[in-house]
């Protein structure tokens, strides 16, 4: 255990498999009624589910679409419509609706049917469609657009009857509903299309009046037109963007001609205004040019052939100058009558622009009226076409948006109640509520369950551990498995008292019941058998219990010697274990009870200490019984008994602080932890488990005969009668 505290205070590893053990243990001691709960919750679910009736189920597979027509509409844009999880829903609806159900009830005569079975004279409508409504289930089929339609009843065949009645019902409630549609839409696109051609009537009369009152000409015979000077505008303005295209270019060649000079000027002409003559003229000029850089050297300028050529150079130059001259004005003449015609020419677009006006107000109210005249034509063309569509779905049909796919047939087997499923969820809940109660019960119980419970709580030391049903040592013998508890016991007491002369000790216990006799009359016998002189004292005068163990007499004992009728030598018995007496409390007289606290009482115990090696006294339950706190202060040692789970700790530990409160603090030796199932508690095996299996396997070992042989010997045997008296749980 200490090594385990170690660990624990290492790593969290340790801590988490220490709590786990501890889980365990308590599920290994309340098996009882875990198991308890679970036979209880598995036998309730088991008779419930054998005495429901049993239902079966029939199931119809219908597909259900939205209503469309076999054939798009004439002129119209084919639709096509997607997954709609809200039409299903509102369908699994429709399908548990009094609409559809009321029908069903009717047709299959379900009134009857139920009020039969409920052995009443009849069932009202609510009470017939709650009965239908609980038996029906409706749930879309995963990833399709098919419903299925379930039905449950104890007749499979008024189930398979159930389920196809309520699809037949739905399917034609559908149909119904689409004919009854069409049929308003004929009704509604009638009427409005008479409506429309007495809109038409009236706006072609209105036009027509407009038009002779007006004087409106035949080409403003067009609801678009909105001035009908459009063409003139529109081509005014393109004669307008050209010539302000050409003036642009003419203003630009106009400047450039103007800024360069001479040589730059015919340069750019020959370019950009060239005429045949002027490059005839240059290429002439050019040509001349040549022939003066290849003449001869040796002419000089007063030779005749060089005064030819500068004389036609000359002759050149003025024809380009003149042709240049003539381009020049050409320009400027060109510039002025671009600007004429472009001032001509808005004016004549304003002009325009004011008779389209004056044209545009003069027919407003014609434009206006034609307008509406066509917009009814087109919403009257649009409406004929809708209803010769609705006449040929009419004619053709359409579709049936609800078709069945599996009709229901009647169930071979019944589906509810679902045993199997019933009785594993039942154990899977018992198991649940068994070992919740189980923790609940462990959390509410403030009784000792540990060593850890006894040294946190209490302060003392734990002197030993004793097992469940320990019996007498002195009929069980100095071998027995129990034993070694006792020795183990005997040892941490010796060990524990503060001086080697105290001799005389008592066991005490908070309530009744906590084995207190057995622990003290089992120690009394380990100590005589390790050798010493032992004597154990009955001193509970007021219920006594140690001489049933030994099977004697109770006649005479410690209340004679105390009231000086009889030595100690007459009371005092012997016992089958050597070097073990035994003094009974004797009877108590009613005018004695407190005789335990006198001066005969101190002089006793002292005679014998002076007479004995250990004596030991046996003392009712400290709680509301003063006779133990009064052995407590006589004797020189305490040991306090608590039995394992079964006071709460409150009253032991209020048992400890009177007996430290009586006899001082040195006067408590510590505790015995009593009746610990090792068993079940592998707590607590290590402690005296261990030591049970190894003689309790030694015993096993041995040969009958040795066995026997024992069994007859003086040491360990019976005392006189017949050796069953010994309590395993004594009183106290």
């Amino acid at each position: 255990m200490e090594a385990t505290k170690t660990q624990s205070s290492g790593g969290s590893s340790t801590d988490s498999k220490l709590h786990f053990l501890d889980y365990w243990r308590i599920l290994r001691l309340r098996k009882a009624i875990i198991l308890t709960v679970f036979l209880l919750v598995v036998g309730t679910v088991a008779v419930v589910t054998h005495f429901l009736t049993p239902l079966y189920m029939s199931t119809v597979g219908v597909k259900v679409e939205k209503d469309t027509p076999d054939i798009d509409r004439f002129l119209a844009a084919p639709t096509q419509s997607g997954f709609d999880p809200y039409f299903f829903n509102t369908e699994f609806e429709v399908l548990k609706s009094r609409r559809i159900i009321d029908r069903v009830v009717e047709k299959l005569r379900l009134s009857k049917v139920y009020a039969d079975r409920a052995k009443v004279p009849e069932l009202s409508v609510q009470q017939t469609y709650d009965f239908v409504y609980r038996a029906v289930e409706v749930k879309q089929r995963r990833n399709t657009s098919i419903i299925e339609i379930s039905a449950y009843d104890q007749d499979p065949a008024l189930a398979a009857d159930i389920a196809n009645r309520i699809e037949e019902v739905y399917e034609q409630e559908r149909d119904r509903e689409r004919a009854e549609r069409h049929v308003r839409g004929l009704t509604t696109y009638s009427n409005q299309l008479v409506n429309l051609d007495d809109q038409v009537r009236t706006a072609q009369t209105n036009v027509d009046q407009l038009r002779l009152k007006l004087r409106v000409p035949d080409a403003a015979d067009n609801a678009n037109v909105v001035n009908l000077n459009t063409a003139t505008m529109a081509r005014l303005e393109a004669s307008r963007t050209e010539l302000r295209t050409v003036a642009a270019s003419l203003d630009q060649l106009l400047a450039e001609v103007t800024s360069k000079k001479d040589d730059e000027l015919r340069h750019f002409l020959s370019v950009a205004r060239s005429t045949q003559e002027l490059t005839s003229l240059i290429t002439s000029l050019n040509l001349a040019k040549q022939r003066q850089r290849g003449m001869n050297p040796d002419f000089g300028p007063e030779h005749p052939e060089t005064k030819r050529i500068i004389g036609l150079i000359s002759e050149i130059n003025d024809q380009i100058d003149q042709q240049v001259k003539a381009i020049v004005e050409g320009v400027i003449t060109q510039v002025r009558m671009n600007r004429a015609a472009t001032a001509d020419l808005e004016k004549q677009y304003q002009a325009a622009v004011q008779k389209g006006a004056e044209d545009s107000q003069s027919f407003a109210p014609y434009a206006k009226a034609k307008r509406d005249l066509d917009a009814s034509l087109q919403v009257r063309q649009a409406m004929r076409l809708q209803l010769n569509q609705e006449m040929i779905n009419g004619e053709i049909g359409t579709k049936s948006s609800v078709q069945v796919i599996d009709r229901a047939l009647q169930g071979l087997a019944p589906v509810r109640p679902n045993k199997p499923l019933f009785i594993a969820a039942g154990a899977i809940f018992g198991l649940l509520l068994g070992v919740g109660l189980a923790f609940f019960i462990e959390y509410i119980d403030t009784s000792v369950k540990t060593i850890d419970d006894v040294e946190q709580s209490l302060g003392s030391p734990v002197l030993g551990v004793i097992p469940q049903n320990v019996g007498a040592l002195i009929n069980e013998g100095a071998d027995s498995p129990h034993a070694e508890a006792y020795r183990v016991l005997r040892t941490n007491i010796l060990f524990s008292r503060k001086d080697p002369g105290c001799r005389t000790m008592t066991v005490v216990s908070g309530g009744a019941g906590e084995g207190k006799s057995t622990t003290i009359f089992n120690l009394a016998t380990i100590f005589a058998q390790q050798g010493s002189r032992v004597l154990i004292v009955d001193s509970d005068l007021r219920r006594p219990s140690l001489h049933k163990i030994l099977n004697v007499s109770n006649t005479i004992g410690l209340t004679n010697y105390l009231l000086r009728q009889m030595k100690l030598e007459e009371v005092v018995q012997t016992t089958p274990q050597p070097g073990l007496d035994f003094l009974p409390s004797g009877k108590l007289p009613s005018s004695s009870v407190g005789i335990l606290n006198s001066v005969q009482m101190k002089e006793f115990v002292e005679e014998v200490k002076n007479r004995y090696d250990f004596v030991f006294f046996d003392s009712p339950p400290i709680m509301g019984v003063s006779d133990a706190s009064i052995l407590v202060n006589e004797v020189e040692m305490a040991v306090l008994v608590v039995q394992y789970r079964k006071y709460p700790q409150q009253m032991t530990l209020r048992a400890k602080q009177m007996v430290e409160k009586i006899g001082g603090p040195g006067r408590l030796l510590g505790v015995v932890l009593n009746n610990i199932n090792i068993s079940q508690d592998s707590y607590y095996y290590y402690y005296s488990g261990y030591y049970y299996d190894y003689y309790s396997k030694s015993e096993d070992s041995k040969p009958d005969g040795e066995k026997k042989k024992k069994s007859r010997s003086g040491k360990g045997g019976p005392p006189p009668g017949d050796g069953k008296s010994a309590e395993v749980n004594p009183k106290y």
